[in-house]
């Protein structure tokens, strides 16, 4: 038996869009209240019932969630031109090498805008 679990985050950070054309919203200074969410696909463990433990994905993710929270996103590194498809890269390269099972990473940046990523197209199953 396989399953999908999901585990979802609630961030808060500012950023600018330096991209964008200086008359576009996004070129200025403003926030949002994120939302991300980690998906894992893989077998039940008939043991304990569990894809992994919610308990263990929190230790992996909320770390690296926590660096973003309350941050004004361009200062972090390899932020720095910070859209929700960057952010959800972002998340990805941090928390890939110890979630062998990520499935995709989710960032909501307004609750009707977001983005799903799954992964670099070169990366090996």
């Amino acid at each position: 038996m396989h399953a999908e679990i999901v585990q979802e985050y609630t961030f808060e950070a500012a950023h600018f869009l330096p991209e964008v054309p200086s008359d576009h919203a996004c070129a200025r200074l403003h926030g949002h209240a994120y939302r991300a969410r980690v998906h894992l696909v893989g077998p039940v463990d008939p043991r304990t019932g569990f894809v992994m433990d919610f308990h263990d994905l929190e230790a992996t993710c909320a770390p690296i969630v926590a660096q973003l929270d309350h941050h004004l996103l361009n200062e972090v590194e390899g932020l720095e031109n910070p859209t929700v498809e960057r952010i959800a890269a972002w998340i990805w390269d941090r928390i890939a090498p110890a979630l062998t099972m990520l499935a995709c990473v989710e960032v909501w940046e307004t609750p009707s805008s977001g983005v799903l990523y799954r992964g670099p197209e070169d990366r090996t199953r």
